[in-house]
């Protein structure tokens, strides 16, 4: 049997244009960051980290259950940044890099378990595509975790990876809670949301 694929959830931003921390945000009776972990568990990804700001830790660990915060000590220096905590995370004592890792923005809540599950037949560096629009979550490959690792912290990471596309029908794949009025979309796809399976 495979070994399950480690996931990162990326939840460090500063959330300044929304005015309110992203991974705290309600849906139903969790949270952005709780639903993520949630279909991440049911998609068989483990371990699970989330990496997050020094202010939000204990906040993040109380509404994803089960998982492992890390605190980028560094959060303003981009989502690269992020990643690369993460990584450095899952190596551990040992300093075995995984082969691959799933990478989940909290920001993109569109996505379901069977998204996930098409998204981790994938060997190399991928990234989920619905109506020819590119979305999140996405895999990263060995090569792909090496450019990552060596690279600073705030180079994009799309000037430092290809992604393929794995084609999925995933109506909410661009969504992306951003600014005050996304929260009235997620507010109106709340139960399609929330149906994670």
């Amino acid at each position: 049997m495979a070994k399950p694929c480690p996931a990162v959830i990326l939840a460090a931003g500063a959330s300044q244009r929304l005015g309110q921390p992203k991974s705290l945000v309600s849906i139903g009776d969790t949270t952005l960051v709780g639903l993520a972990h949630e279909k991440l568990v049911k998609a068989g990804c483990f371990p699970i980290l989330i990496v997050t700001r020094s202010e939000l830790s204990v906040a993040v660990m109380q509404a994803a259950i089960g998982s492992t915060v890390i605190v980028n000590p560094s959060p303003e220096q981009g989502r690269t940044g992020s990643i690369q905590c993460g990584l450095l995370s899952l190596a551990g004592d040992k300093g075995r890099m995984p082969k691959r890792v799933l990478i989940a923005p909290v920001d993109r809540p569109g996505w379901t378990v069977s998204d996930v599950n098409s998204l981790l037949l994938s060997q190399r560096s991928s990234t989920l595509a619905s109506n020819g629009r590119r979305g999140h979550p996405l895999i990263l490959d060995e090569q792909a975790i090496t450019s990552i690792l060596t690279a600073h912290p705030e180079v994009p990471l799309r000037d430092l990876v290809s992604f393929e596309e794995v084609v999925v029908n995933a109506p909410l794949l661009g969504l992306n809670i951003d600014l005050p009025e996304d929260l009235a979309l997620l507010k109106k796809h709340e139960s399609t949301l929330l149906e994670i399976g």
